[in-house]
């Protein structure tokens, strides 16, 4: 990586330009990809009915994971950038990491990094189907979403049926992209889109947190700081990521966008008065603190 093959760029001061390498990097584009790679790995604080310490190890597990991440994530970009030259890894973009063992250690391990690919896939298509039929059964729970998605099987003690529906969506938007546009493209806007809500989320969660703790903001300078400016400030922050993102984005991209808000919406809707969810009723803010003992 630090002894650079010809036509890459050697780790210089512009890896670390908000513009990119010569002015030809994309600030928001960049931020909305990181969105997506580190989405999902908060899942952990969806699925906590069956751990240990619920209302700390699975906080422990995201904050972890992200950090984590961080580490794994950085250096193969780093690596990339070494060994290939950016035209190169722009036109094999749909294998760079195929294209990149082939460059480094030939053919026949660019064949065993196309089959840890293919695991790879299997392997996090199984944990999306897992993940969100697990955080279907829990908001099925609660009624937020249909019951059956929340029917346990008595033979897995699963929600197997929420699982196969799950699934079977999953596999039909993924056909229904596929059938409609190219593999290039349609990764582009499942990344964007997916960026794009998962922003949206993280922003009306760190608000609902705000509001949620808002009395314990003013008790001490770390409540302020962990349940104020930080849920603040990255609210903020990824409100300005959305935003560019959406001054950029084609209309294919805004059209699913708006799709599937306005689905979540109705379902919001009928959660409220058709299901007569009692999430609705749950209090918009936190207890008090119990006062300390003698």
């Amino acid at each position: 990586m630090l002894s650079h093959h010809a036509g890459t760029f050697p780790i210089t001061s512009g890896w670390f330009s908000l513009s990119g390498i010569g002015g030809k990097g994309d600030l928001t584009a960049g931020l909305l990809i990181a969105v997506f790679m580190y989405s999902g790995w908060d899942a952990t604080i969806y699925v906590n009915e069956e751990v240990k310490h619920r209302r700390v190890n699975p906080g422990r597990a995201a904050v972890l994971a992200v950090a984590i991440l961080v580490v794994l994530y950085i250096l193969p970009q780093m690596g990339l950038q070494g060994v290939a030259s950016p035209a190169k890894l722009q036109a094999n973009s749909s294998s760079a990491l195929i294209y990149v063992t082939q460059v480094i250690g030939g053919s026949a391990w660019a064949k065993v990094m196309a089959f840890a690919l293919v695991l790879s896939v299997i392997a996090s298509t199984g944990t999306g189907i897992v993940a969100s039929s697990r955080i279907a059964y829990g908001m099925a729970s609660h009624r937020v979403l249909p019951p059956i998605l929340g029917q346990i099987s008595r033979r897995y003690q699963t929600p197997a049926i929420g699982s196969i529906i799950i699934a079977v969506i999953l596999i039909a938007a993924t056909w229904a992209y596929l059938l409609s546009s190219s593999i290039a493209t349609v990764f582009t806007d499942v990344v964007s889109v997916t960026g794009l809500l998962f922003a949206c989320f993280y922003v009306l969660t760190a608000v609902a947190a705000i509001v949620y703790y808002r009395r314990r903001i003013f008790s001490r300078v770390w409540d302020a700081m962990l349940v104020g400016v930080l849920p603040l400030g990255s609210a903020a922050f990824l409100a300005w990521v959305v935003v560019k993102s959406l001054q950029n984005a084609p209309n294919a991209q805004r059209y699913a966008l708006t799709g599937i808000v306005a689905a979540g919406l109705v379902m919001m809707l009928v959660a409220r008065f058709v299901l007569r969810s009692l999430f609705f009723q749950t209090p918009r803010e936190s207890a008090p603190k119990e006062p300390a003992v003698a």
